[in-house]
């Protein structure tokens, strides 16, 4: 990025007498005056310009594209190369994270948009998205999935076309993710990630990842509510005894590896790496037996022929042309709003699942990947099917399920090489030896699980999913929950604040528990406020309020606690360093005037 150039011309045009001026040797007179005056601010104009423009600058056309273009080239072989029993296992644990909530997804699109939208179309778009991106994006990590912020949206979209305007809904929605596509392309181009995820910190990124986590512990609540409305009162005891036991159940199993000395460590690694899929089918086979057959369990509802759920429609295509011309021009609001969510829904759903503590190392590629997305979503208007964007907490529980760990002495070993280490790692670990945490990166598991999904658009595998009790679907929210819960660094930070004072470990200087306990609160705090959000008609808006806290915590929190705690507890979400390191406005140095946190709340 290019500074401005002082122009030493400007102060020389300002300064001289009006009759006569000597400029490049040449005399001028009072008349063209202006002229040289204008031409005296063209070199620092110039250089604002390319400051945004030029080689390197911000808002330089397809920079971040090309530089994902070099990232995709150089990793894309490589992610070929890599396939063992635990890529197996990862995808298909987030097949069942991933297919399961969608198909509840479905049920309130069924309702919400009179018909428009099912099962079929849900599963469509889930399995042919995650195929596209296994495929074709350069971050694989990131799983796509409906999202409820978008059942939401589509509800309101659905009112207005229908009921207050009486236009035909599927065109309207064909047109505003049209125009989403359009502008996703807009957001690549001219290097979005750049000026907008620059400044994410983990302040942000764990209050999104605990929002998730509470977000599943309340759709596990509710679909027990519902429940509870439909059937007698021992089929719902049952329901809750299923739901916990699903929980339970894949929580135990996924500790197996430390179940030393019972099972060989292959069966205990089998039992770890497969917890929740043997949880899921045990659960769902238990009704089944004995006189619990009896009971009048709630499954999920699902469809039996490859068409689509409208009555309407024969086809996976819209006659989006069928539209007054008015109306293509108002889906851009709409549309406007899609992109707005869908891009910070996917870009902090990237970031989430490649933080450091999952120690992946190959290159991944923003700008490309909100083209692809724009591109997936152009193509899920045009088939009339909702469109998918990344998912939380599945990303990040797809890196949580690829997670291992190696000496540090062999990190240099190629991925492909390193599956057995992760058994060793743990017998080494006990002799002194320092284990890092490493991801397998590859597109197995991603393309497995979204082709898993796809092969349930068939009428003989929509009948298997529909022997699933809602009972096992509120035990997995329950386990997904726990799982994004227990890696947030919030959890570890909020046991903190019930250890007796005596008993917390030793702070650096200039840091206090009382700051440490305040940052965490106040994430708390803010996690209840995005929530309660969710649950009002502004819930599509809520991604508008986690890109509200980037600023805050850049200037408020700097008031409320000193630099120093602020540097232990946070950092950048999307690049090394700290905020406070970069602090170049700070003219007194907090260590130098001893300022704490005791004394940054007195001042604030």
């Amino acid at each position: 990025m290019m500074a401005p150039s002082p122009s030493s011309s400007g102060a020389d045009a300002i300064n001289t007498p009006t009759s006569l001026t000597q400029r490049n040797g040449q005399t001028l007179t009072e008349s063209n005056m202006a002229a040289v005056h204008d031409d005296a601010e063209t070199p620092s104009q110039k250089s604002r310009w390319k400051r945004y423009f030029g080689r390197g600058g911000n808002l330089r056309p397809f920079r971040l594209l090309r530089h994902d273009m070099r990232n995709l080239k150089s990793r894309y072989v490589s992610d070929w190369t890599l396939f063992n029993q635990q890529v197996v296992a990862s995808a298909v644990y987030i097949f069942f994270t991933n297919i399961l909530p969608g198909i509840t997804f479905a049920s309130d699109l069924y309702t919400l948009t009179g018909q428009s939208w099912g099962t079929i179309e849900i599963v469509l778009s889930t399995g042919l998205c995650g195929i596209i991106f296994a495929l074709f994006s350069c971050q694989p990590l990131t799983i796509l999935g409906i999202t409820g912020p978008f059942t939401v949206l589509a509800e309101n979209i659905y009112e207005l076309s229908t009921t207050h305007f009486n236009i035909k809904f599927l065109p309207v929605m064909a047109w505003t993710l049209i125009h989403a596509g359009w502008m996703h392309y807009l957001l690549a181009i001219f290097n979005a990630h750049d000026w907008t995820m620059k400044y994410v910190t983990h302040f942000s990124a764990d209050i999104f990842s605990l929002l998730n986590s509470v977000i599943y512990f309340h759709k596990a609540a509710m679909e027990l509510k519902r429940t509870h409305s439909r059937v007698s009162l021992a089929a719902f005891l049952y329901a809750v005894i299923g739901a916990v036991g699903t929980c339970l159940l894949a929580i135990a199993l996924s500790t197996a590896q430390h179940w030393k000395p019972l099972f060989h460590r292959y069966v205990r690694l089998l039992l770890t790496e497969y917890a929740a899929a043997i949880s899921i089918i045990l659960w769902i086979g238990i009704p089944y037996i004995g006189e619990l057959k009896e009971l009048d369990h709630v499954k999920l509802e699902v469809q039996t022929t490859f068409r689509p759920t409208s009555p309407g429609r024969s086809t996976f295509f819209v006659e989006f042309w069928d539209l007054p011309i008015e109306w293509v021009f108002l889906s851009m609001i709409p549309g406007a709003i899609v992109t707005v969510l869908f891009y910070f829904d996917h870009e902090i759903s990237s970031i989430i699942c490649t933080v450091q503590r999952y120690g992946v190392k190959k290159r991944g590629g923003f700008a490309w990947d909100v083209f692809l997305l724009g591109t997936t979503t152009i193509m899920c208007g045009i088939m009339g099917i909702p469109p998918a964007n990344g998912l939380l907490p599945q990303a990040p529980l797809h890196s949580e399920s690829l997670l291992h760990y190696v000496p540090e002495e062999d990190d240099a070993v190629p991925d492909d090489e390193k599956h057995d280490q992760k058994i060793e790692g743990e017998v080494q670990e006990a002799q002194g030896v320092r284990l890092v945490a490493r991801t397998y990166e590859q597109r197995y598991s991603h393309f497995i699980q979204a082709g898993g999904i796809l092969l349930f658009i068939s009428p003989p595998f929509q009948r298997l999913l529909g022997l699933t009790q809602t009972s096992v679907l509120a035990g997995l929210f329950l386990f997904m929950g726990y799982q994004s819960l227990s890696v947030n660094p919030i959890l570890t930070r909020l046991a903190y604040l019930v250890t007796p004072a005596s008993e917390l470990p030793e702070l650096p200087y200039g840091v206090t528990w009382m700051g440490v306990h305040g940052f965490t609160v106040s994430q708390i705090i803010l996690t209840g406020i995005v929530f309660g959000v969710t649950l009002t008609v502004a819930a599509p808006a809520f991604p508008l309020i986690i890109i509200a806290l980037v600023p805050m915590r850049l200037t408020l929190m700097r008031k409320m606690w000193s630099k120093e705690t602020l540097r232990m507890v946070d950092g950048w979400a999307c690049r090394d360093g700290k905020p406070e390191d970069e602090d170049e406005g700070m003219v007194v140095s907090e260590e130098m005037t001893g300022s704490t946190d005791e004394e940054k709340g007195k001042s604030a």
